[in-house]
């Protein structure tokens, strides 16, 4: 996902660096938390106060797609974000899923992007997370018991992993 693909999404979305005040500026805050974690949609939004250990550097996941609980490490980008959010009360966002899905479909068609999920950040966060965490890691961090699914999300090219041979 290109970076101007990320910035036309968050200038849809009315993005501010700040906390957010309105339900879309609260899309773009959990479309850039996901682009750091490659955590989903419904786990961002069921995230709460109680599940942010700024000390530790990570967040826990209650219930992931696979049932199981896992703490996801932070970058210190994803801290800024949860630094934007010390205003808020117990849980982060107040958006619901159905209306976050909507209203990221309807920025996506407003930045005249085709063919993006919300999910794609996971894709895209796997990649990106891939060139500095070895595969299981990678794998615990994301909630993958084989690390072979990873390859489903791993698209490093050839020239990409032979400069990290040097």
């Amino acid at each position: 996902m290109p970076g101007q693909e990320i910035d036309r999404i968050c200038t849809a979305l009315n993005w501010q660096e700040m906390s957010p005040q309105t339900r879309r500026q609260e899309v773009a805050w959990a479309f850039l938390f996901a682009l750091e974690t490659a955590m989903r949609l419904g786990e961002i939004l069921a995230l709460t106060r109680d599940d942010l250990d700024i000390l530790g550097r990570y967040i826990t996941v209650q219930t992931s797609k696979n049932g199981d609980k896992r703490h996801v490490p932070l970058t210190r980008r994803a801290l800024e974000l949860f630094k934007m959010m010390e205003d808020r009360p117990k849980t982060f966002l107040q958006v619901g899923r159905d209306v976050a899905s909507v209203m990221f479909r309807r920025a996506r068609i407003d930045a005249d992007i085709e063919e993006l999920r919300f999910h794609d950040t996971r894709h895209e966060a796997l990649t990106r997370l891939a060139r500095k965490l070895d595969v299981l890691d990678l794998a615990r961090m994301v909630g993958h018991r084989d690390p072979r699914s990873l390859m489903t999300y791993y698209n490093a090219t050839a020239t990409e992993i032979a400069s990290r041979l040097d």
